[in-house]
């Protein structure tokens, strides 16, 4: 059933570490041609996308920050170019960049939060349909998390909101999107022990997150891994569109 990965043509943003990275890796092992994306690090995409050609996949790596319009569909253009197509986009990318309180939030606060975490999501999506109209079909996978459900720790609201829309985004796509044989999902993760949380949370926070879910531990990035097989995969899910799948240990039970 798992067939159908080889050769799918796949970019997944934010790619160069964390669930990122993961996904990539497994995706790899399944025979897709994966587009790893990234900002700043060079080396760590490289380092994933090598992994994916090891694991017998196909794999470039993409330079670009995705919170700028124009940079964000560059990267999709780039991607499909050097995939000769695309089939699946995994919008990954997002960071808190720092926990704020609001009576700290400026607009250079707001902005950048926003757009790497919502604005990317919008413009990478609206440049991956021309893509997946050429090829007759595609599939969205959008990375959303807990927090826009539990409204996030202190300091996270900015962080928590824009993955609030990314949410409801993800409904509205696939309402839009659905007559053109588009699938639109999204991953919500819980707490997850990647260096997102090495940089944004202390021991005590963790602790408290891992004290507050019933199966006793944190998540790691592997544990992600299965639901984005599950969406992007048509023998899997082929009838599911709109859906937020939460992936938390049962910390959050909608």
């Amino acid at each position: 059933m798992l067939d159908e990965w080889k050769g799918k043509r796949v970019l997944v943003t934010g790619a160069s570490r964390g669930i990122g990275a993961a996904v990539a890796r497994q995706l790899g092992s399944l025979g897709a041609h994966v587009a790893v994306h990234y900002h700043a690090s060079a080396a760590g995409a490289e380092a994933v996308a090598e992994e994916v050609r090891t694991a017998g996949g196909k794999a470039i790596t993409v330079k670009g920050d995705v919170s700028r319009s124009t940079e964000a569909t560059r990267v999709v253009d780039e991607a499909a170019e050097g995939l000769g197509g695309l089939d699946l986009l995994i919008n990954n990318a997002g960071d808190m960049l720092g926990r704020v309180a609001l009576d700290d939030i400026d607009d250079d606060r707001y902005d950048r939060v926003m757009d790497l975490n919502a604005r990317s999501v919008v413009m990478a999506s609206r440049a991956a349909l021309p893509h997946f109209r050429h090829a007759g079909r595609g599939n969205i996978i959008h990375t959303g998390s807990i927090a826009a459900r539990n409204g996030g720790g202190t300091g996270a609201g900015l962080y928590a909101s824009a993955k609030g829309f990314v949410t409801t985004l993800t409904r509205n796509m696939a309402k839009e999107l659905a007559g053109d044989d588009i699938r639109v999902n999204a991953v919500a993760p819980g707490v997850i022990a990647t260096d997102f949380h090495e940089r944004h949370s202390n021991d005590a926070q963790m602790e408290a997150a891992r004290a507050s879910i019933p199966m006793g531990r944190l998540g790691s990035a592997e544990d992600c891994v299965g639901a984005y097989v599950f969406l992007g995969s048509d023998a899997l899910s082929g009838y599911v569109t709109g859906q937020v799948i939460e992936v938390n240990g049962g910390q959050l039970m909608p």
